[in-house]
């Protein structure tokens, strides 16, 4: 080959850090170089730093792959490629080297990249197949084009890409809440907020949107909607609205309360966690204290706009709340007829009698129908309706309640001191399933399928289906060249004004990514853009007020689609499993809009605090953020 590229892979001990992070005692440099025939000169390829773990005798499973694609150009076949690597470490270090003659279609993986995303988009969107079915095709399509680029990852390296603490989070904690259902405990806190609320629509909606935005901001907004989303539909069952509005309004704050926190969200988590962000001083109190302030503004005028917004939906509904409820009942014995497989007698009596039940309830519906019609509408007031639901939910079960509150404050104790106590080696994946085990033990329960019908079995499919597609793209190069492009429109502008620029440009880059590719991986490729960004000696960016731009539009991006944030997908999952599903398109008009304005006023707070005040930005510093002659 005398042009094209090059994929090298490194395999060995290596951390996940940049070269920023390197010293020779923990490093290895490699360099690529050209010996041009005929020529005492080597041309230099690349030029790239690999930071080793220590200690370095890690267990091979381990390891972890380095990757960088070279351009190579020689001049005729003589031309030799070779490979330096050199290190100032003490310890023996054991490394694997491979490399992948690229295609030339290569050069268009991006757009390769950019047309499987753009296709799975219209398949959800316009509810072409299910969304799990979608992602599938997708994860499906981005690995045959990685195979035809002659990257053919193993099923081993595929299985990898899938984020197993968050299957086992959701799994645990669907087990969980189902067997909490049982209690009747949701139905019971259903009546308490409505009698809290004393009947108005809007003081509900605030309360359950300000519980949902605190409690997402101590523990993962996924959690945070598992456990939600049952006592929202019961609600909205008491006071005849319909569901999927409240659900879309609730997730929405959840996403906005995880973001003020370092361990609200996980794009959070993973800037906490790098080891170059915690050198200049980001910690938990630092971004804490940064996020908090600017989420408030962004919770008020989230709220307002949401108000403005439902004014034209149709929240209550028009008929009878027991024709509503009726309707509601017939739909779900309908689809438990249709999920029935009758593949032996018994199946086939146990259809039989399920389609009885869905003809009986339809009956009786015509008949309510006809009574009702006949009726004066009567004048009920908020509290004879209250003392009527009191009267109908109770608690069911006291003493599974019991054992089911335990267990449950156990799981949410251990969910806070992972957050904390470095040295509790049990992620949120193994807490959760290690609750389910626990509580299951402790109900005694003999029937284990009915538990397990309760898992939304499609919505964790969909997630592992999702990771694999994403974590394809990023191979595909998507990720790295939207960074790319964003750091070079940042070092195009004027020197004067590059602060500005880099805030604006890193936040709304980050909120409209987010909202249509997962905020994990982005988050990952971003970060080594804005180290590189902050140490260019030609910019001269302060770091803080770039990680904050990314935290913002990362996390508050994810309100912008169905997909955008893995809290939008569970509460979809979960909502739909109740008969009360909403759309892509439905979510996507009230979802981008607030992303939109929330991203707007977390632009307006940043430039305030970085522009206007001065906050972390360097008192040596040589580039105001709004000089007298800038446009900005």
């Amino acid at each position: 080959m005398l042009h094209g590229q090059v994929k090298l892979g490194f395999d060995g001990p290596f951390d996940l850090l940049t070269s920023i992070d390197a010293t020779p005692s923990n490093s290895i440099n490699v360099i690529l170089r050209c010996n041009v025939t005929g020529n005492a000169t080597l041309r230099i390829l690349a030029n790239y730093t690999l930071v080793v773990k220590h200690p370095t005798d890690i267990p091979k499973s381990d390891w972890v792959m380095q990757t960088q694609r070279v351009l190579v150009e020689r001049k005729n076949e003589n031309d030799l490629i070779m490979v330096d690597i050199t290190t100032g470490m003490d310890e023996a270090t054991a490394l694997t080297l491979s490399y992948i003659e690229l295609p030339p279609a290569v050069d268009y993986s991006v757009l390769i990249a950019a047309i499987i995303l753009g296709f799975v988009y219209v398949l959800i969107t316009f509810d072409l197949v299910h969304r799990t079915i979608a992602a599938i095709i997708g994860a499906l399509a981005a690995l045959a084009a990685l195979a035809m680029l002659n990257e053919r990852p193993s099923l081993d390296h595929i299985m990898e890409w899938i984020d197993f603490e968050t299957l086992s989070l959701l799994f645990g904690m669907m087990i969980l809440v189902a067997i909490f259902m049982e209690t009747g405990f949701f139905d019971y806190v259903a009546i308490k907020c409505y009698k809290l609320s004393r009947g108005r629509v809007w003081v509900l909606i605030f309360i359950l949107c300000l519980l949902a935005g605190v409690v997402s901001a101590f523990l993962d907004n996924v959690t945070t909607i598992l456990l939600m989303v049952p006592v929202t539909i019961r609600l909205c069952e008491v006071m005849n609205l319909d569901p999927k509005y409240v659900l879309i309004a609730i997730v929405m704050f959840s996403n906005i309360g995880g973001t003020s926190t370092a361990v609200g969200d996980p794009p959070n988590v993973i800037i906490i966690s790098n080891a170059r962000f915690q050198a200049e001083g980001i910690d938990f109190a630092t971004f804490t204290l940064h996020l908090f302030l600017g989420i408030i503004p962004v919770y008020i005028v989230g709220f307002i706009l949401i108000r403005i917004m439902y004014m034209c939906k149709q929240l209550f509904n028009k008929e009878h709340p027991e024709i509503v409820e009726l309707k509601h009942e017939i739909k779900i014995w309908r689809q438990t007829a249709q999920r029935v497989t009758p593949a032996s007698r018994e199946e086939n009596t146990v259809k039989a009698l399920l389609t009885q039940k869905v003809l009986t309830l339809e009956n009786t519906l015509k008949k309510k129908l006809y009574n009702l019609n006949r009726q004066r509408p009567e004048d009920t007031n908020w509290q004879a309706s209250l003392a009527e639901l009191e009267g109908k939910y109770k608690i069911q079960d006291t003493w599974l309640l019991m054992k089911s509150g335990l267990v449950m404050m156990a799981v949410i104790l251990l969910f806070f001191l992972h957050s904390f106590v470095p040295s509790l080696h049990l992620n949120l994946g193994w807490i959760a399933i290690l609750g389910a085990i626990w509580l299951m033990v402790l109900a005694d329960y003999k029937d284990l399928e009915m538990i397990m019908h309760r898992v939304e079995w499609s919505t964790l499919l969909f997630f592992a289906a999702l990771f694999v597609l994403m974590e394809a793209l990023h191979e595909l190069g998507l990720l790295d060249w939207i960074g790319e492009r964003t750091a070079e429109l940042i070092q195009s502008v004027p020197e004067q004004n590059q602060l500005a620029v880099a805030i604006i440009l890193i936040l709304w880059v980050s909120a409209v990514a987010s909202s249509f590719i997962d905020n994990i991986p982005f988050t990952t490729a971003m970060i080594p853009i804005i180290i590189s960004l902050a140490d260019d000696p030609n910019l001269n960016l302060p770091l803080r007020p770039l990680v904050w731009s990314l935290a913002f539009g990362a996390c508050l991006g994810g309100n912008g689609t169905l997909i955008g944030a893995s809290a939008n997908v569970v509460c979809a999952g979960l909502a739909e499993q109740r008969g009360y599903g909403f759309s892509f398109v439905e979510f996507f008009k009230v979802g981008f809009p607030m992303m939109i304005v929330t991203t707007l006023v977390a632009m307006i707070y940043l430039l305030i605090c970085h522009g206007v005040i001065g906050w972390d930005v360097p008192t040596n510093s040589t580039m105001p953020l709004f000089p007298s002659h800038s446009v900005l």
